[in-house]
């Protein structure tokens, strides 16, 4: 029995460690007389190399495997837990750290050693390798020690104590990422060279750590070195855009374009991750699409990604095909739980149907599903936008009947329909509710409250409610800093906007797409070009792809300040990023050009419009008819009345001014009377506008006459 040398000056008491495999126990070090072994009556994982989440066995990933990597409920089988004491070791390290600059100057094989360095080698020999594991994995968890953590991981390659030192490198990296620390985790990738195990490693600390283009940008570097990149890499990925709320379409793209590229055979677990980013990131075609990949090749899909899909489908207004995905699930044997439903029940409510919404939650009754609060505050939110808030009172009512205390999620609704619907005086009475029935508000409310008073320029009250939110210790996320960067844009308060915004960001707030596209607007509106295009540097910098908003709004603040070549090459970067221009950001140009009479480009936008796929609105049609009456071109407009009623497309009030106005400018008044005529037979009450073009036609034809 080799026994452990005499205890070093004590610098680091002893240690103890949890595993990075031990999900439910902790690992006791004390200190022993031996290194022998003793059994203690702990229960742990399975401790051996395939337990671990980054290691070689990835690149042969089963969904078994990918399964067990995102579940922390593994199997956990009897083992027994040994105890060592580490402190010997770490006094020594320790020592040799403080007196030596360079520490990779022993990781060579030794040719001699001092007596207490032989003994203390000869005393750790028989230590199993997870527990040098769970020792490197303690010591990273404090950036103090993890110059310690290195000199372990040198000292038993130095020894040859424990084989795959690879595998410990990435332990350490990954532990790193896990304590947010990237900066020390490429640090100490620099030291080896990468190989599959430590790539990984490092793409999960990157994706852990929200930095998704660096991630991206390893797997390139990994695929450059002839190392082909794994699922978990990419269910990583997009596992961390969505949990940080950053899922948009464009790098969704992306990723898939960067599967494909790899010839990757995508598991169910990754598809699911696919289509459950896409839908979130609104992007429902598309996760539509890849759902019937999955189910076309004889997968089965998991039902939280059957239920976004129905949520994506609802909040898009698509509510006949949730429904039927809906239906769907419960032919093939499914029980919808509460989050079906209320995903499905979402979808009705926003699409103001509310006989349907009732009808999902009786069907819910009847089913033996119990409503939760968000059931509740769906069927508030249906009874607010119709205006019946008896029935909203009732169905606070049912839930205390129910046993479901109304919290603050649910007077947040009550007050949204409110201010949906202008009754912003109403929030002070949905305060005092509150209070009457003992609910504190929350961040979700508080933010609801700040964007009502917004709306309503209100804008000393969402201040006010700002500053009570923080006295309350409540703190605030990104939607409540965009709410109120955007409420002071909206009122025309720029410089505060501006002010909010870097002191958003001085205090360690991340802005978003939404952040970004509010203050591009803003500088847009003061035509102040150069920090349009800082913000979109500064945007990419924090790894934010632009998105289809993104490009709608530069769109717009360049067509309105008649920067038209600056407005299409947007166009084209939007198309080069594959994204689908949208008819909003046509409808921008469109009016753009109507504006300054530019009627053969307005026309060409038109023209590019229906050649991607898009049906044109009475808003672009009118914006059309606009470009041609102010570039005196009649004739045209009046086709463009024909090409509407040929296209089932009814033609508004807005059309039928704007064409007399056309008329006017042509002094073509004796056919003004005749278009007002049809306004009037077609169903459209004519407004002030519309009767002022009357009256001028008929004075000027008058004083004609005379």
């Amino acid at each position: 029995m080799l026994l452990f040398p005499q205890p070093l000056p004590n610098r680091f008491p002893s240690i103890s460690i949890t595993s990075p495999i031990f999900h439910h126990h902790h690992l006791i070090l004390q200190p022993q007389l031996s290194a022998t072994p003793t059994t203690t009556a702990l229960t742990a994982t399975n401790l051996t190399d395939s337990s671990f989440p980054y290691s070689e066995r990835h690149h042969e990933t089963s969904q078994n495997d990918i399964e067990d990597y995102y579940n922390d409920d593994d199997d956990i089988l009897p083992l027994q837990s040994l105890r060592y004491d580490f402190t010997p070791l770490i006094n020594y390290l320790s020592n040799k750290i403080s007196t030596s600059t360079d520490s990779d100057t022993d990781s060579a094989s030794p040719t001699s050693l001092d007596s207490t360095e032989f003994q203390l080698a000869e005393s750790y020999r028989v230590v199993p390798g997870p527990l040098w594991h769970s020792l490197l994995k303690s010591l990273c968890t404090s950036s103090s020690s993890v110059p310690l953590a290195y000199a372990v991981v040198s000292w038993l390659q130095k020894h040859n104590l424990c084989f795959s030192y690879e595998l410990l490198y990435s332990i350490l990296i990954h532990a790193l990422g896990q304590s947010e620390k990237l900066y020390e985790a490429f640090l100490l990738s620099q030291k080896q060279n990468l190989t599959p195990l430590t790539y990984n490693a490092l793409i999960s600390a990157c994706a852990r750590n929200n930095d998704i283009e660096k991630a991206l940008n390893l797997i390139c570097r990994m695929r450059e070195d002839g190392y082909p990149s794994d699922l978990v890499n990419y269910s990583l990925i997009i596992r961390s855009l969505m949990k940080n709320n950053r899922a948009n379409s464009s790098i969704l793209q992306k990723i898939y374009r960067e599967i494909d590229r790899d010839k990757l055979e995508v598991d169910v677990q990754l598809w699911n991750d696919i289509i459950v980013g896409f839908a979130k990131a609104g992007d429902i075609d598309k996760a539509l699409e890849f759902l019937g990949v999955v189910q076309g090749s004889g997968l089965s899909v998991k039902t939280a990604t059957l239920v976004t899909v129905i949520w994506g489908l609802g909040n898009c207004g698509r509510t006949e095909e949730a429904e039927a995905i809906f239906e769907e699930m419960r032919d093939n044997g499914l029980q919808p739980r509460t989050r079906a439903y209320n995903a499905l029940l979402r979808g009705y409510v926003k699409a103001g149907l509310l006989r349907d919404a009732e009808f999902v939650v009786s069907e819910m009754e009847r089913s033996g599903v119990l409503p939760n609060e968000q059931t509740y505050s769906l069927l508030i939110d249906a009874y607010g936008n119709a205006e019946r808030w008896e029935s909203a009172r009732i169905v606070l009512k049912e839930m205390e009947a129910s046993n479901v205390q109304p919290n603050a999620y649910v007077f947040s609704r009550i007050l949204a329909s409110y201010r949906d619907k202008g009754e912003w005086q109403k929030t002070f009475q949905v305060l005092r509710e509150m209070e009457d029935s003992g609910v504190r508000p929350d961040r979700i409310f508080y933010n609801v409250l700040i964007d009502t008073f917004g709306k309503f320029n209100c804008l000393d009250h969402a201040m006010a409610t700002f500053d009570r939110m923080l006295s309350e210790g409540i703190e605030p996320d990104t939607i409540t800093w965009n709410t109120l960067v955007d409420c002071h844009c909206k009122a025309g308060k720029h410089d505060r906007a501006e002010e909010l915004f870097e002191e958003m960001m001085e205090k360690g707030y991340l802005p978003c797409n939404t952040t970004f596209n509010i203050m591009i607007n803003s500088f847009g509106d003061q035509e102040r070009w150069d920090d349009v295009k800082n913000l979109l540097t500064n945007m990419r910098s924090q790894g934010l792809l632009p998105n289809a908003v993104t490009y709608t709004t530069l769109i717009d603040i360049y067509g309105k300040s008649g920067r038209f070549d600056d407005a299409i090459e947007c166009l084209d970067d939007m198309k080069a990023a594959g994204l689908k221009p949208s008819s909003t950001m046509y409808n921008a140009l469109l009016n753009a050009y109507a504006q300054r009479g530019l009627s053969d480009q307005a026309a060409s936008a038109f023209w590019a419009m229906r050649d991607d796929g898009l049906k044109p609105s009475l808003l672009a049609l009118n914006s059309l008819i606009n470009a041609f009456g102010k570039d005196r071109r009649d004739v045209e407009a009046f086709v463009v009345l024909q090409y509407m009623k040929e296209n089932d497309l009814k033609p508004d009030v807005v059309t039928y001014t704007t064409l007399m106005k056309a008329l006017i400018l042509v002094e073509k008044f004796d056919k003004v009377p005749s278009v007002y005529e049809e306004m009037i037979l077609s169903g459209c009450t004519p407004d002030r506008k519309a009767r002022a073009m009357l009256r001028s036609a008929l004075k000027y034809m008058k004083q004609t006459l005379e």
